[in-house]
């Protein structure tokens, strides 16, 4: 079966980087899109960023354009989140999601399947 496994999520002072990993296991990891979304306590997911196929295309949130970076490793079925400049509002879990869409990519009724999710608290 289609496995997603979050790691690196942790507590970051307001400034600081963590680096976000998601591990794919039972499927074709390079036929598929991947994002990252989040939730925050109280509030639905959002869209936090997407790439593509081979990762020659990526999309970003303006909450999070020009500090966060999504890339992808397909020899290791792998896609990452490199966080920057962090912010307290941007504490929530993070979840990995992989689509066969290449399109409509910011909205997660076109992932076909999640992880469980990593906590990153960011303290101000």
């Amino acid at each position: 079966q289609v496995q997603l496994v979050e790691s690196g999520g942790g507590l970051v002072q307001a400034g600081g980087s963590l680096r976000l990993s998601c591990a794919a296991s039972g499927l074709t990891f390079s036929s598929y899109s991947m994002g990252w979304f989040r939730q925050a306590p109280g509030k639905e997911r959002e869209f936090v960023a997407t790439i593509s196929r081979i990762g020659g295309s990526t999309v970003y949130a303006d909450s999070v354009n020009g500090r966060f970076t999504i890339s992808r490793d397909n020899a290791k079925n792998t896609v990452f989140l490199q966080m920057n400049s962090l912010k307290p509002e941007d504490t929530a879990v993070y979840y990995c999601a992989a689509s066969p869409k290449i399109s409509r990519l910011a909205y997660a009724s076109s992932y076909d399947y999640w992880g469980q999710g990593t906590q990153v608290t960011v303290s101000s």
